[in-house]
């Protein structure tokens, strides 16, 4: 298993807890953002930068996932592309995208997009809590331990 983060948007606690758990599990892991990353030092972890654009990162990601990889996104058409082509989506707030539920939050996604482009102001996602902290982690140590051999 590696890990992809769609790090353009990945709140910077929940990197941290992702390398921490690269570090743990000695699993590979890259984030691919558009703008430059520290990273820590490590044999697991790395970060590749992209060109600047809409989507660049997530396409990116797209391409080069392999079935079992875990993908870190909040973008629910990339979540979508991740579990079509057999690999695993997490969401920075803790939500395993699955085949039973990525069809119904691309919809809504869908409607979103549609109230918002006629106008209607629907107002960005609540920060980050300390629960949503707690069930990514939990998500995370979850499927980590699946991947085990």
């Amino acid at each position: 298993m590696q890990i992809w983060v769609d790090a353009d948007a990945c709140p910077a606690v929940i990197k941290d807890i992702l390398f921490r758990a690269a570090e743990r599990a000695k699993v590979s892991m890259l984030l691919v953002a558009n703008h430059a990353l520290n990273v820590p030092r490590s044999p697991y972890i790395r970060f590749m930068q992209v060109s600047s654009g809409f989507d660049v990162a997530d396409d990116e990601i797209a391409r080069r996932v392999m079935p079992g990889d875990l993908v870190i996104t909040s973008d629910i058409p990339l979540a979508a592309e991740v579990i079509e082509k057999g690999g695993h989506a997490l969401s920075p707030r803790g939500e395993r995208y699955t085949p039973d539920t990525i069809r119904s939050r691309l919809q809504m996604r869908d409607f979103m997009e549609t109230m918002r482009a006629s106008g209607v102001q629907t107002g960005g996602p609540p920060a980050l809590s300390q629960a949503d902290r707690k069930a990514f982690a939990d998500q995370l140590d979850r499927l980590l331990a699946a991947a085990r051999p």
